[in-house]
């Protein structure tokens, strides 16, 4: 009994020693240059410290770390309605980074969380007032719009929406089709078109010509010499020369010009 009493007395400042040293040692963090440590004295805010090596005394404080890298979250696929009543699946992701630590952990239960859910509802809000033609066409808009909604909204958490993309709007096979469709009606509404548009320029021209050569008479001989040339140089056998009146009545006023 004595022998044990004297372990015990031997044992207890050795424990004593060491629990103190363990003390000691959790007072020590040690913070990463992308770390914050929002210290809380008694449960009251007290300050954000960090990065580094600080103290945090146990129990009477408590620490909260904090990353301010950029966080890159994937939104779920969510149904949309667009405003021309078609319905699509879309998803998409958001750069977010914590700028004040303090709003981060007191304004909000979970930030991340939290901005997930705000994506969520936002992406699909803003989708649903726009047509699908927009969606497919004008992306780099919609995504400036949600991301100045969210920025604005999480502003109050600390937190700092810098970019959002739309990576994908899923359509059915009827609207693929559709679609399909559609563009090739545009496609030949264009070809119509621009036939259209040659067929009217080259006509002006022609009315352009004839009424020079209305004006010029000795223009359509050099023309009719042209023409001429250009068979003779193809190695016909038979030539037909054709000789219209224009040209006669152009060889009679030059003749009548020379007698006079």
């Amino acid at each position: 009994m004595i022998d044990f009493l004297m372990i015990n007395n031997m044992l207890m400042p050795s424990a004593m020693v060491i629990l103190i040293l363990v003390v000691v040692i959790s007072m020590f963090r040690v913070l990463r240059e992308y770390e914050r440590g929002v210290i809380f004295f008694l449960g009251r805010f007290e300050r954000v410290k960090g990065p580094g090596l600080i103290i945090v005394i146990p129990i009477i404080q408590q620490m909260v770390r904090v990353d301010l890298r950029t966080v890159v979250m994937d939104v779920p696929s969510q149904d949309v309605i667009s405003r021309d009543n078609v319905s699509v699946r879309v998803n998409a992701v958001i750069y977010f980074r914590v700028i004040d630590s303090q709003k981060a952990i007191i304004n909000v239960e979970n930030f991340l969380q939290a901005t997930s859910q705000l994506a969520q509802t936002t992406l699909r809000s803003v989708l649903g007032q726009h047509e699908l033609d927009e969606m497919l066409a004008n992306r780099d808009m919609l995504n400036s719009d949600i991301q100045g909604i969210l920025d604005a909204r999480t502003d109050g958490w600390g937190i700092k929406v810098s970019n959002v993309e739309i990576k994908h709007v899923d359509l059915n096979e009827t609207m693929i089709r559709a679609i399909a469709k559609q563009a090739e009606a545009e496609r030949t509404r264009r070809a119509k078109v621009i036939h259209a548009s040659g067929e009217k320029e080259a006509s002006d021209q022609l009315v352009e010509a004839a009424n020079k050569l209305a004006t010029e008479p000795n223009a359509i001989l050099l023309r009719y010499l042209q023409t001429l040339t250009e068979i003779a140089g193809e190695k016909n056998s038979t030539i037909l020369f054709p000789l219209p009146m224009e040209l006669m009545k152009g060889l009679f006023k030059v003749d009548s010009e020379k007698d006079k």
